[in-house]
């Protein structure tokens, strides 16, 4: 999909007093190629050129990992919009760059972390669908297994240290049971019941602490600062958005289908919180939407756009994003993912 590069460009011929000002042939020439120039080097690494009103002077760039569900991989894109690398993972749905650089990533029915060399460092390897992965402070990676209903703590060498089964006794989640999850800073797990309509948190042993009622298909949960919960909608219901509730369930804030200007959300996946408490999100392209809207975006509470990717070249359907700096690695400072 083409892109246009974001720019203003005024050419006057006369000066405040309406005299006629010379401009010499060589700067004409020169102004010229340097446009056609950022024409034929348009990427799509862009603040949107559709929604001027919505965007400052010089565009963001960013450069970021991410998942691409339906080819199979994860990949890291330079602030360009190139793609920098990549590794095979089938049905990719959750991502981590870890501080040392590594990437974390569900892998269908298992979990790997690999180096930039492309060496696994650490797998996991299950009978069950797995969808959602998470690094813990203390080493170990906390694991949601969808079809079984585990949510696991395994050590770096494989050791399975915790599990808890949050699905009654005998009975398997299927497809559908669980998408997103995470450990929590006070050792809760927070759950996005894909196929239940609803957002569960539970206790360290795996009682019920908190259940959110939640129509379209919760994929992805971030417990904020302030207690309340931010959750993805897919397109369950034929209307995919993005919500915060308070502590206990109520809608406080949300992003609906058709509020943005150029970008219809299509099935919401990954997010994360900037410190400023912009919201980076990722707009999976599934279930026949290929191509029809951009894959990821930033904008501000007040719904402007900030910042957006829509290369369709490059990856097919996004489910996770994590911005990067310059150095590659993950941007911290109170990002919340």
């Amino acid at each position: 999909m083409a892109s246009t590069c974001c720019r203003q460009v005024v050419i006057s011929n006369s000066d405040k007093h309406g005299q006629m000002v010379k401009i010499p042939f060589l700067l004409l020439l020169l102004l010229s190629l340097n446009v056609s120039a950022q024409e034929s080097s348009a990427v799509a690494n862009r603040a949107d050129s559709k929604s001027p009103e919505q965007l400052s002077s010089r565009p963001k760039r960013y450069s970021f990992a991410c998942t691409d569900y339906s080819a199979g991989r994860v990949c890291i894109i330079s602030e360009k919009g190139k793609l920098l690398w990549e590794y095979p993972a089938p049905q990719c749905n959750d991502l981590w760059v870890l501080p040392n650089g590594n990437l974390l990533f569900n892998t269908g029915k298992g979990v790997k972390e690999v180096n930039r060399k492309k060496e696994v460092l650490f797998s996991y390897e299950s009978s069950s669908e797995i969808f959602a992965c998470q690094r813990l402070p203390n080493g170990n990676t906390f694991i949601g297994e969808c079809t079984s209903g585990n949510l696991l703590e395994v050590a770096p060498n494989g050791d399975i240290i915790k599990k808890i089964n949050i699905l009654p006794k005998g009975t398997e989640g299927g497809h559908s049971f669980m998408r997103n999850a995470r450990k929590l800073k006070n050792g809760s797990y927070l759950v996005a019941h894909y196929g239940l309509d609803k957002v569960c948190e539970y206790d360290s042993l795996g009682r019920t602490v908190r259940e959110f009622p939640i129509t379209g298909g919760p994929h992805s949960v971030i417990r904020l600062n302030n207690d309340h919960t931010l959750i993805a909608c897919s397109d369950h219901n034929g209307e995919p958005r993005v919500v915060e509730t308070d502590e206990v369930g109520r809608i406080v804030w949300q992003l609906k289908k058709s509020e943005l200007p150029g970008i219809e959300l299509k099935f919401m996946t990954g997010m994360e919180v900037m410190p400023n408490g912009n919201l980076v999100l990722t707009n999976w392209l599934g279930h026949n939407q290929l191509g029809t809207s951009a894959h990821a975006f930033e904008i501000t509470r007040d719904k402007k756009i900030v910042w957006l990717y829509d290369n369709h070249s490059i990856l097919k359907t996004m489910s996770s994003i994590q911005l990067l700096d310059k150095k590659g690695r993950p941007v911290y400072g109170g990002m919340l993912h």
